[in-house]
């Protein structure tokens, strides 16, 4: 019998795509993955560090997985790995912490992997497939604990991703996010000391990857204004069939004097002049964010700046984060922390914008045609099917199990329980 493997992965999209890298390669030697209650040979667990409740999270896998399986060697990898090595090697059963993302390929060498790959060709049960394509970050957000433990700036090779994509389009998906710590700052490490017409990037890379033949689309995680450049809009609206007019642009505030607390690197006029960029350049674009409400020194009319913006900006889609105070960061111990109760109330009223919002955005969409990723059977009935449209709507529309995993164009029809209803086109 082959030996077994369990992989469990906390955090982020690049996390996600690291994991699956690291799991082909040992299923490529020999590994399965086990059952839902057979004991695993090994263990893979990747960790989050952005917030404390990431590291206590990760000490409580890697506990279970020890508990669950006895007999097994764990491999912890990820943020919290890398900033607190000591800590986790200390846990139960951890055989090896690997510190430094870039010594992936030297892990699975270490494994018996020869043919170490360059990227990957699956992305387990998922309808879309995570592409790193890049790593570091070199912002000092004083919030962030995450440049500290990714602090190198690093392109992966054109050639390797543009393989990549073609794997995984041969495979089957249809949907590619392009994701890296600091997605904007791909080509940024090649470019020191060229003149800018030499410049290789975000925006040459989406290009490449478009001009691969096969129906497919791509859409870009999360990304800094600064980086919402003419050039990356410009390939958005010049294939607007393969690039999704989506883009998650991160606020974290609306308040020009928290975000220069926040050490972030714009003001709200040249963060609201770049959505504006993308909604007069793209079709009825989506715009999605982040905000931390409750930053220390955030008084009520900081937080009503940032509903201003928030509204003048239109988003869709509002991730937000109550702060907390990450050790290690400067931050973490900056006076007037705001009281739990007020950051819970500043939530909620955010929450009532965000669905305000959101609905007007998809009745803008109804009577257009909309290209949904399809993801599976529809809670709302049978002969319905579910997915993501291509501006970040959830989908029902009429069809069958034979659709999952293909992109149908659909009529957006009606608004139902947050959702659009439509019809298919076939």
């Amino acid at each position: 019998m082959s030996a077994t493997l369990k992989t469990v992965t906390l955090g982020c999209k690049v996390n996600q795509y690291e994991t699956e890298y690291v799991r082909e390669g040992l299923v490529g030697i020999g590994y399965r993955d086990a059952a839902q209650e057979e004991p695993a040979d090994l263990c893979i667990v990747n960790t989050c560090t952005v917030t404390n409740e990431g590291d206590s999270k990760s000490r409580q896998v890697i506990r279970r997985l020890a508990r669950d399986n006895p007999h097994t060697r764990i491999v912890v990898m990820g943020c919290y790995a890398t900033r607190a090595p000591a800590e986790v090697a200390a846990l139960p059963n951890v055989a090896e912490v690997v510190t430094d993302k870039r010594e992936l390929p030297d892990l699975l060498g270490r494994f018996g992997v020869v043919d170490i790959p360059t990227g990957i060709s699956q992305f387990g049960h998922r309808h879309r497939a995570y592409v790193k394509v890049q790593d570091g970050c070199l912002l000092r957000c004083s919030y962030c604990i995450i440049p500290k433990v990714r602090p190198d700036l690093y392109s992966r090779p054109s050639e390797h991703i543009l393989d990549e994509v073609r794997r995984l389009l041969d495979n089957g998906y249809r949907e590619i996010v392009l994701t890296g710590v600091h997605l904007g700052h791909y080509g940024v490490d090649w470019n020191a000391g060229k003149p800018k017409p030499q410049w290789y990037r975000l925006a040459d890379l989406v290009r490449q990857i478009v001009s691969l033949a096969g129906d497919f689309r791509v859409r870009l995680s999360s990304i800094e204004a600064t980086e919402v450049t003419r050039e990356l809009v410009g390939v958005m609206a010049e294939f607007p069939d393969k690039v999704c007019p989506h883009l998650h642009i991160c606020l974290q505030s609306g308040s020009d004097r928290i975000l220069r607390r926040m050490k972030r690197r714009w003001g709200v006029k040249r963060f609201l002049d770049r959505c504006r960029l993308v909604s007069e350049t793209l079709d009825r674009p989506a715009l999605t964010t982040d905000v931390i409400v409750g930053f220390p020194g955030e008084s009520d009319e900081d937080f009503d700046s940032t509903c201003a913006t928030i509204r003048e900006a239109g988003f869709s889609k509002i991730h937000t984060f109550p702060f907390s105070p990450r050790r290690g960061t400067p931050a973490s111990g900056m006076s007037e922390m705001v009281p739990k109760c007020i950051k819970a109330e500043r939530s909620q009223r955010l929450a009532a914008i965000e669905s305000e919002l959101r609905e007007a955005y998809f009745r803008s969409l109804l009577g257009t045609k909309l290209r949904v990723l399809v993801e599976g059977s529809s809670e709302r009935g049978l002969g319905l099917v579910c997915g993501t449209s291509c501006r970040y709507a959830p989908v029902d529309f009429n069809g069958d199990a034979t659709l999952e995993g293909s992109l149908v164009e659909i009529r957006a029809e009606r608004l139902a329980d947050d959702r659009i209803v439509g019809t298919a086109s076939f």
